[in-house]
């Protein structure tokens, strides 16, 4: 399907907000809304956008996004929980950053930590944090996935399994209504798992479009965690079992 100049656009929206609504986009292109109706089915018959009421959303569903792609979507959303978490994080202490673009959101906000030292298996991670001098930066090595800088595989786990650190913080390609972290790659999901059993705290941070997406492999649960930040609150029955599990949720703004 050949888009035009609208169409794309829209789909710039939605990429950058995670939905769209008919009327603020009617509003915003000045067209009617009988036009960003149509706009949508379109896009929608396209494969590009799922209908939703009163809007529409990406379409997601089991499909990974290209690394530059997830990384411009929900980018405020992003910036905000990576905030909230080094907000919590002291220095003179140690931290794994493991792949994704919230816990690299959250390795910009640690640039003027003083004595840290952070493990990571995220290349994107180490370059961000070569800023702050006051802040020892260890690199696994493993295989490296050109297409997100994430280095995976037995290297990288045995490489974690010789630290015990402070905190853990680590990102998931999507989170279900069990609170069960979800994922595409085994062999990342080794390094992640490795990495939660060598940290004293262990923390998620998801935006909340993470809740409406689908990943063929489990990583753990929260009920594992000590923490998790996120954009806006949980379900009611997930937060409910979060507090019974003793899960701390963030809800960052």
């Amino acid at each position: 399907m050949a888009l035009n100049f609208r169409q794309t656009e829209i789909l710039e929206i939605a990429r950058n907000e995670g939905r769209v609504v008919v009327e603020d986009l009617a509003e915003r292109l000045n067209v009617s809304l009988q036009t960003i109706r149509r706009d949508l089915s379109d896009l929608s018959d396209a494969g590009l956008m799922d209908r939703v009421h009163g809007g529409a959303v990406i379409r997601i569903g089991v499909a990974n996004f290209a690394y530059e792609e997830r990384r411009r979507m929900h980018e405020a959303a992003k910036t905000a929980i990576g905030r909230a978490c080094a907000q919590t994080i002291p220095d003179n202490c140690s931290i794994i950053l493991n792949l994704g673009t919230t816990t690299e959101a959250v390795a910009r906000e640690l640039r003027n930590h003083r004595n840290i030292t952070v493990v990571t298996n995220n290349i994107n991670v180490a370059n961000i944090l070569l800023a702050n001098e006051s802040c020892e930066i260890m690199v696994a090595g493993g295989t490296l996935r050109r297409s997100d800088g994430g280095l995976v595989g037995d290297l990288t786990a045995d490489f974690m399994c010789q630290f015990k650190v402070d905190y853990a913080v680590i990102g998931a390609s999507a989170l279900d209504e069990d609170g069960d972290l979800l994922d595409f790659d085994l062999a990342e999901i080794r390094v992640s798992r490795t990495i939660l059993q060598q940290a004293r705290k262990r923390i998620l941070v998801t935006d909340a479009s993470k809740l409406a997406r689908s990943a063929p492999v489990r990583l753990a649960s929260l009920q594992m965690l000590d923490t998790l930040f996120i954009d806006q609150p949980l379900p009611e029955a997930l937060a409910q079992r979060c507090a019974e599990w003793g899960t701390d949720v963030h809800v960052a703004r």
